[in-house]
């Protein structure tokens, strides 16, 4: 069986007050079963070293929400994952539709992110997914494939996929209050697994971890918790409030 997996993307939110709180009332207080479901918050990287200091759950990990596809040396306003690794911080998001659209960030520059990380033993949540126009004109499939394409054929060995989370977060879904119905969610995830068979192969496959993004609440993750191939959530607004510790318990109590 999949080991869930729940992470809070706090973008760029919470001035320090805020974090102290959130992590005081909410985060601290998760009650869940780590050998069943994983939880991961990726605050502002700024804050990353005040939330380790403030964070007393253990089951609760801590990580960046982009990396730098270099290592260190003169790339002004950068974070490294040596950085990461100094800090002790073992996960980060590669591939947000934010990085791609805001920053121009392509299928390439993710493929590579995406490996450098592996190469230095952080884990990535990979971020995937299409936008309304690609999805009124048909072309969520063929994104997708494009998208997880560059980054299979940058990674050698299938064991790679083992420390990725592949988070499927329809752009049109995400910070819109609009979400995928659990049979939309569905036909996609259903989708990745099968092409991860067909294209790295069917042990991975099946043990890969899918999980859903796109205005994710505590009012709609228990429909879509309850899909075959969803395996967790990759939550944006909601992680700022204290439903998230509804989200963790739905998917901690799922089936």
């Amino acid at each position: 069986m999949r080991k869930y997996f729940v992470g809070g993307n706090w973008k760029s939110n919470n001035t320090m007050a805020d974090t102290h709180t959130l992590i005081g009332k909410t985060i601290n207080a998760l009650n869940f079963g780590p050998e069943k479901t994983e939880v991961a918050i990726f605050p502002s990287t700024i804050q990353l070293t005040e939330v380790q200091k403030q964070l007393t759950n253990k089951n609760v990990y801590v990580g960046c929400q982009n990396i730098s596809k270099y290592g260190f040396g003169a790339y002004t306003g950068e974070t490294s994952v040596l950085h990461l690794k100094d800090l002790g911080i073992n996960w980060t998001l590669v591939g947000h539709s934010e990085r791609r659209s805001l920053f121009a960030e392509n299928n390439a520059i993710v493929a590579e992110k995406t490996k450098f990380a592996l190469d230095n033993k952080v884990n990535v949540v990979l971020c995937i997914g299409e936008t309304l126009q690609e999805r009124e004109s048909d072309q969520t499939l063929n994104v997708i494939q494009q998208q997880l394409g560059h980054v299979k054929d940058v990674l050698a060995a299938k064991d790679s996929w083992s420390n990725i989370v592949i988070a499927y977060e329809p752009v049109w879904a995400i910070g819109t209050g609009k979400v995928a119905t659990p049979q939309q969610a569905q036909d996609v995830h259903a989708f990745i697994r099968k092409w991860m068979a067909e294209h790295v192969a069917k042990e991975v496959a099946e043990a890969v971890r899918i999980i859903y993004g796109g205005s994710v609440t505590e009012k709609n993750c228990q429909e879509l918790i309850t899909q075959t191939d969803i395996d967790g959530f990759l939550v944006g607004g909601a992680s700022l409030k204290p439903g998230f510790t509804d989200i963790v318990n739905a998917v901690n109590q799922a089936q």
